[in-house]
């Protein structure tokens, strides 16, 4: 007999997320409690809510900029030498000669205080609009983040589900191989079996024995996985509260198909399209640098001066007004720069318009897997009705003896794979649905 359990063990590993520490212990978890646990806990999902954190106060520093800034600055000087110079001496009534003269006095001291504002300043206000927008960039990062841990979660308990069946399916399976090895072993004693009949159903028991163990590894390894993702410590026992029948209860692929597909509730569209409102906003902010800026200014100080410092002498001084910056010739450069921003804009649209193809034709095809595998579903849960009563029927000749060991293996066999074959096509159906769902964002 052969079984093509392996594939449950290489659909496992497709998982991946980041751990979060949870104490020890016992966790019961519906589908949907799995989901939000894993949202409120998975790693990826933290560093994304730090990044929409981060790019919050990314966008107070920016408009900072454009407010008004007020500095003050203070200085105490003891002019140690004062510098001396060489006067005529007409000055003094000496003429011809060079009078040394000293200039200064011995403590300088001064104060100031100045507020500026930012009056006109294109590539600013346009910086703080950037900013805004890759703030909400981010938020729906984070949202394509917890997206897709929903979509990693449901597949892992869909995958523990059905493996855990699977073993159950193997278990009882033994037990009537290991029943029907207790009846050979009486009929080859009377006389009514040959010894290769038993030793064929030994083979048989060994067989989904070996493949028993090999499942049981599987299915710890699953469990693993959705550890990983919920963000538990190994040592936490999972308990899933969802069965495989109340899962299959809920699907309606009627009204899942009747849903309308808007492309602009697809967090993967609004990605791109931020994309291309980041570009042509950079497209801006090149145009905006060939624009005047004006600054305005006010400025308040007093310097006090004297050869003692409890004797200064104190003068102040203030001032106001505007600073113009206008960019003339700036070799070509700013020419390449706005060029650039240009082409990156035109890719922005062109990866637009790439991406909602993809969607759409994306759309139109998990429809059709989702048919097909309701289909394939159907089908294959009516073959293992047929086989299980083929198998039953056989092993019923068997034991009269009108059938043989060879026989029964070939029934049993088939039974086991039509299961095998029905777990897989549920497998794929509640995956198919899963995909859509993601696509309409409705996980």
């Amino acid at each position: 007999m052969r079984r093509r359990f392996l594939i449950m063990l290489v659909v496992s590993l497709a998982f991946h997320a980041g751990t979060v520490p949870a104490q020890v212990g016992e966790l019961k978890l519906s589908l949907a409690e799995a989901r939000d646990y894993a949202v409120a806990n998975n790693k990826m999902v933290i560093s994304a809510r730090l990044d929409v954190e981060k790019s919050g106060i990314t966008v107070w520093e920016t408009i900072s900029a454009a407010l008004p800034r007020v500095d003050a600055s203070g200085s105490f000087t003891d002019n140690l030498k004062l510098m001396t110079t060489l006067l005529p001496g007409e000055f003094f009534g000496q003429p011809g000669e060079k009078i040394p003269v000293t200039f200064g006095s011995k403590y300088n001291s001064g104060a100031n205080i100045q507020a500026s504002l930012v009056l006109f300043n294109a590539p600013l206000f346009l910086g703080i609009e950037t900013t805004r927008l890759a703030k909400r960039l981010s938020e729906e990062n984070l949202a394509r983040t917890e997206l897709e841990i929903r979509e990693s979660v449901s597949s892992a308990y869909y995958l523990t589900l059905i493996t855990e069946r699977t073993l159950k399916i193997l278990n009882e399976d033994i037990e009537n191989l290991t029943a029907t090895l207790r009846s050979t072993r009486a009929m080859f004693a009377a006389g009514m079996a040959e010894a290769t009949d038993v030793d064929q159903m030994i083979s048989n028991v060994t067989m989904v024995e070996n493949s028993r163990s090999s499942l049981e590894r599987t299915i710890e390894l699953n469990y693993n996985i959705l550890r990983f993702q919920l963000g538990l410590l190994p040592d936490t026992r999972i308990i899933l509260t969802e069965t495989l029948e109340s899962l299959t209860e809920k699907i309606n692929v009627e009204a899942l198909l009747s849903k309308d597909f808007d492309i602009n509730d697809n967090v993967d569209y609004r990605l791109v399209e931020g994309q291309e409102m980041l570009s042509s906003l950079a497209l801006k902010s090149q145009k905006a640098s060939t624009f005047p800026t004006l600054a305005g200014f006010y400025n308040y100080g007093t310097n006090g001066m004297g050869d003692k410092i409890s004797g200064l002498r104190w003068f102040p001084n203030s001032m106001t007004g505007l600073q113009v910056s206008l960019p003339i010739f700036s070799s070509g450069q700013r020419y390449a720069q706005i060029r650039k921003a240009q082409i990156d804009l035109d890719k922005a649209r062109n990866t637009k318009a790439l991406v909602t193809d993809q969607l759409r034709m994306q759309e139109k095809q998990l429809r059709y897997n989702l048919i097909s595998a309701n289909l394939q579903y159907i089908s294959q849960r009516d073959n293992v009705e047929v086989s299980k009563r083929i198998y039953a029927s056989m092993e019923n000749k068997f034991r009269q003896g009108v059938a043989s060991s060879l026989e029964l293996t070939q029934a049993n066999s088939n039974y086991l794979q039509s299961e095998n074959n029905y777990l897989t096509a549920l497998l794929n159906l509640l995956q198919t649905k899963l995909s859509l769902d993601k696509l309409l964002n409705n996980i």
